[in-house]
């Protein structure tokens, strides 16, 4: 059988490490709307406020579904790479971590893909759902892809965005959606994407 694991970025900060803006309210309600038929065993999110309160909200279409939270789902750097190896725009990003906290970080994101991608149980479906961050949800996305372990640079999500990554029980996590916005009203996309979705050629 298989386990489904919920990806959903946290809504938009105000200020960034702040808590929920009005408008992070409102994408973080929307989002457990799009969620609602989901038959959620378990809600985690990260320590941070924004990821906590985005949880919560959701949290309330689901009476009775256990609620909490994981310092795996934090906000953190989840691979090691050598910026020497990296293209300039990403070495800059890697290289503003310290060499402990890009340790720490890559040791975190292990545990994390040990635990949120672990292959489903023999014997019924499981849905999960981890309220996060940016980073973290690329690094799954990323591994579930079997691409390098820094590839979860430029797997930018939008607030509030949906992804799902399904672990069957016996074989590889499968990619089932990605940066899924269809919850959000065009007013309420975009939020904390990079500025490449700008411009001409962008998409917003």
């Amino acid at each position: 059988m298989t386990r489904f694991l919920y990806l959903v970025r946290h809504g938009d900060a105000s200020p960034h490490d702040g808590p929920l803006s009005e408008v992070g309210r409102e994408q973080a309600r929307l989002a457990g709307q799009r969620l609602r038929e989901v038959p959620l065993a378990v809600i985690r999110h990260g320590p941070l406020p924004r990821a906590a309160q985005t949880a919560a909200i959701i949290a309330e279409g689901f009476p009775g579904v256990p609620v909490s939270a994981s310092a795996l789902a934090g906000d953190y750097i989840p691979s090691d790479p050598d910026p020497a190896d990296l293209p300039p725009r990403f070495a800059s990003l890697v290289a503003s971590y310290s060499a402990a906290e890009r340790a720490e970080g890559a040791r975190l994101a292990r545990a994390a893909i040990e635990q949120f991608l672990r292959a489903g149980a023999e014997d019924s479906d499981t849905h999960e759902l981890i309220v996060t961050h940016n980073f973290l949800i690329g690094r799954l996305v990323s591994h579930s892809l079997t691409a390098p372990s820094w590839r979860w640079l430029g797997l930018n999500q939008m607030n509030a965005g949906l992804s799902v990554i399904a672990c069957p029980s016996a074989s590889p996590p499968e990619l089932i959606s990605f940066n899924d916005a269809a919850h959000l009203p065009p007013a309420l996309r975009w939020t904390g994407f990079p500025a490449a979705a700008d411009g001409p050629g962008g998409l917003r």
